[in-house]
C-alpha cells in the first residue's frame, strides 16, 4: 500500500472516529431531552391557554421524540464543531487554528439565538395573524402534532440560518469562499431563500414575507462579514509580502 493510500485510510479512520463521537453525543443529549421532555413541553406551550389535543397514542411518542431531537441537535452542535476542528486541525495554519477554535462556542450561541428569534418573534406573530383570520368564526383548537410541527418549522430554520454568517467568515478565512463572488449570486440566493421561506411557513403571503425578510437579512450580513474577513486577510498577506521583500537602497 502506497503512502498516499495510507494517508487516505488514516484520514477516513479519523473522520469515522469524529463522526462516532458526534453521534454518541447526539444520543446522550437525546436521552437528556427525554428526561426533561415534560418541562420543555410546558415551556413551548407558552401562553396558549389550553391543552393541546392528540388523535392517537402514537402522537405522544412523536411529540416527545421531536422535542428531544431538537434538544439533542442543539447540544450536539458544539461537540460536532469541536470534532470537526480536531479533524481539520493538522491542515490548518496556527492563526487559522485559533480562529476556527474561537468559532466553536459561537456556533452554539448563534443557534440558540436563532431559535429564540424564531420562537419569540416569528412564531407568535404568525400565530396571532393566523388565529385572527378566523375572526370568531371558528373554534381555535390545535392538535399537539400540528402545533409542534408548526413551532419547529418556525424556529429550527432560524437556528441554522443564524449560523450562516459565522460559517461564511470561517470559509472565507480558509480561502474557500470569496464574498465578492457570493455577492454576484445575490438574485439567485434571494430566489432560493424565498422558496425556502414559502416551504417552512404557512401557505399565505404575510407568513412568507415574515420569514423571507429575516433570511435575506442574514444572507446580506453573511456577505458583509465575509467581505470584512476577506479584506483583513488580504491586508495580512500584503503585509507579510512587504516584510519579505529584500531591502534596496
Amino acid at each position: 500500500m502506497t503512502d498516499k493510500e495510507l494517508n487516505l485510510v488514516e484520514h477516513l479512520g479519523e473522520l469515522r472516529k469524529r463522526l462516532i463521537i458526534s453521534s454518541l453525543a447526539f444520543l446522550v443529549f437525546l436521552v437528556i431531552g427525554f428526561v426533561y421532555v415534560k418541562e420543555i413541553y410546558l415551556f413551548f406551550m407558552g401562553n396558549l391557554g389550553y391543552k393541546l389535543l392528540i388523535l392517537g397514542p402514537s402522537d405522544i411518542m412523536w411529540i416527545y421524540f421531536h422535542i428531544a431531537a431538537v434538544v439533542a441537535g442543539a447540544g450536539t452542535i458544539p461537540v460536532a464543531a469541536w470534532q470537526g476542528w480536531l479533524f481539520v486541525k493538522p491542515a490548518l495554519k496556527p492563526m487559522e487554528r485559533k480562529i476556527a477554535f474561537a468559532y466553536i462556542p459561537a456556533l452554539f450561541f448563534l443557534f440558540i439565538a436563532g431559535m429564540a428569534f424564531g420562537y419569540y418573534f416569528i412564531f407568535p406573530n404568525i400565530m396571532k395573524f393566523l388565529i385572527h383570520l378566523s375572526n370568531d368564526m371558528m373554534t381555535t383548537s390545535f392538535t399537539a402534532d400540528k402545533y409542534f410541527s408548526f413551532l419547529i418549522n418556525m424556529t429550527l430554520p432560524f437556528g441554522v440560518a443564524f449560523e450562516l454568517p459565522l460559517v461564511a467568515m470561517f470559509l472565507t478565512t480558509l480561502g474557500i469562499v470569496n464574498p465578492y463572488r457570493i455577492g454576484k449570486l445575490r438574485k439567485y440566493a434571494y430566489f432560493i431563500l424565498v422558496i425556502i421561506a414559502s416551504m417552512i411557513s404557512p401557505p399565505e403571503f404575510i407568513s412568507h414575507i415574515s420569514v423571507a425578510i429575516p433570511l435575506i437579512l442574514i444572507y446580506e450580513i453573511s456577505v458583509v462579514l465575509s467581505k470584512i474577513v476577506f479584506k483583513r486577510k488580504q491586508a495580512r498577506i500584503q503585509a507579510i509580502h512587504a516584510d519579505e521583500e529584500p531591502f534596496t537602497d
